[in-house]
């Protein structure tokens, strides 16, 4: 795919990643997916009672996997639940298993027949991995697959995680 029209399918946004309208939402989730805080406690909460029910039966997801679930009470149809790394400092394979996250989340989408999706800014909360240098994965591996979607959004959290987000597409499209 030509870069111009990759980088064209990539948006991002600050707010609250349960009330976009996108065929699919990518959780932050932690490795039991039964919830937790941040993201993945505001995707459960959104989501209603019924994905904690069915996230109990699927044992869990290891880090940079993902699994899929309906969206329930979301204006998205689908939830994809990824596990990203806890930063140690950057030599236990970290960068690896972030990318494998987002890689892992993009196939079950497409899979799912996902055509917009939106990411929060995966292991950068409570996991303590540094914002620009996972942002530059996030978008690196959304350039990767771009072709397959009509839109990828980063959802960030604050005004400061969008300019991060948007510096990064501004480097790697130029």
């Amino acid at each position: 795919m030509d870069k111009q029209v990759a980088c064209s399918r990539l948006d991002v946004c600050t707010g609250d990643i349960t009330k976009l309208d996108v065929d699919a939402v990518v959780n932050a989730a932690n490795n039991t997916l039964l919830g937790g805080g941040g993201v993945d406690g505001a995707i459960h909460k959104a989501a209603g009672p019924e994905l904690l029910d069915l996230t109990r039966t699927l044992g869990g997801c290891p880090t940079g996997e993902a699994r899929v679930t309906p969206g329930f009470r979301l204006p998205a149809r689908w939830i994809i639940h990824t596990v990203g790394p806890v930063w140690r400092g950057g030599d236990q394979g970290e960068p690896d298993l972030l990318r494998r996250a987002y890689r892992n989340s993009l196939q079950l989408a497409r899979e799912k027949g996902v055509r917009t999706i939106a990411f929060p800014a995966i292991s950068t909360g409570v996991y303590g991995y540094p914002k620009a240098p996972a942002a530059r994965i996030a978008v690196e591996e959304a350039l990767l697959a771009a072709d397959n979607f009509e839109r990828i959004l980063f959802c960030a959290f604050s005004q400061g995680d969008e300019s991060i987000y948007r510096q990064v597409i501004e480097e790697l499209c130029k």
